[in-house]
């Protein structure tokens, strides 16, 4: 029996017209069980004749002790920012695409949240990723990504040549049009299309994807997410480079510019049913052959 909660926080996509109407069925339903419900600014925006206490994006985690995020995988990666400081635990009510993250359809919102609000739920951590810039003697950090950290070059007619090392141990020089470092959960997402392996949520792992290198022997590296990865770009570039947490560019990067990444020291709590499925997940979203064996 898990933790009952009692303050619940909602995030979700509020323009879009079916968000908006599992945010209405799912504010009925928490108010059917007597919760305390506090919605996310900007989301609150269709939700203003309910009259619900309102918070920013910054502080909603530290006011609930749930935070129920409605949308797709993009929605719960800033669902999983708001809430990492304050060790806010996180469930997805998916109405995006693929769902990775949000496993909750919303035809089973009144059965699966309400078991989870009775302490019925499976609990699982995941960790994000740090990143710094080190520019002119300056040090820049920037917002934690869930999923994955991308170095590319914003001219795609453009290379760029970089070096990296782990634990300040020299890797490899590349070039190449970029490189992706992912976590776990990150894996099946740009890490996935990129050519990387799938990595178990379980796993204490980094993948480093090379984005079409120029030599055919350039393969992804898991390395151990305990280790700090260091990108160093090349004095002579002939293109500007961004630098994107989650999918959000955050920041322009230049010649001899130093990137930092390293695993974030608190984790991020996913709330799942009693009965989630990682490889049932993998299945479904991916189409891999559902056939059992039988045993004759």
């Amino acid at each position: 029996m898990g933790k009952i909660f009692k303050t619940i926080g909602i995030i979700g996509k509020y323009r879009d017209n079916e968000v908006i109407e599992t945010l209405h069925h799912l504010v009925a339903c928490l108010q059917n069980f007597k919760r305390h419900i506090i919605v996310e600014t900007e989301t609150a925006q269709p939700l203003k004749k309910l009259k619900l206490p309102i918070a920013s994006k910054n502080i909603i985690g530290k006011k609930c002790d749930l935070l129920v995020v409605v949308g797709g995988d993009g929605s719960l990666l800033k669902g999983a920012r708001a809430a990492l400081d304050f060790n806010t635990p996180v469930v997805g009510i998916n109405r995006g695409t693929f769902g990775f993250l949000t496993d909750i359809k919303p035809a089973d919102i009144d059965k699966k949240i309400n078991a989870i609000l009775e302490g019925k739920y499976r609990e699982e951590k995941r960790f994000m990723l740090d990143a710094t810039i080190t520019q002119d003697n300056q040090v820049k950090k920037l917002p934690p990504a869930l999923n994955e950290v991308v170095i590319s070059a914003i001219d795609t007619a453009q290379m760029i040549n970089f070096e990296i090392f782990v634990d300040n141990v020299f890797v490899y020089s590349q070039l190449s049009d970029g490189v992706i470092a992912a976590t776990p959960t990150g894996s099946t997402a740009y890490a996935l299309s990129a050519g990387g392996p799938i990595l178990h949520p379980k796993l204490d792992a980094v993948v480093l994807i090379p984005k079409f290198p120029h030599t055919l022997s350039s393969r992804p590296i898991v390395l151990d997410a305990n280790q700090t990865i260091k990108l160093i770009l090349s004095l002579n570039l002939r293109t500007d480079v961004s630098i994107t947490c989650d999918g959000k560019t955050v920041a322009t990067l230049k010649s001899g510019d130093t990137i930092t990444i390293k695993k974030t020291r608190k984790n991020v709590k996913l709330i799942h049913p009693l009965d989630y499925n990682y490889y049932e997940t993998l299945r479904n979203k991916l189409g891999w052959g559902r056939k059992l064996a039988k045993n004759k």
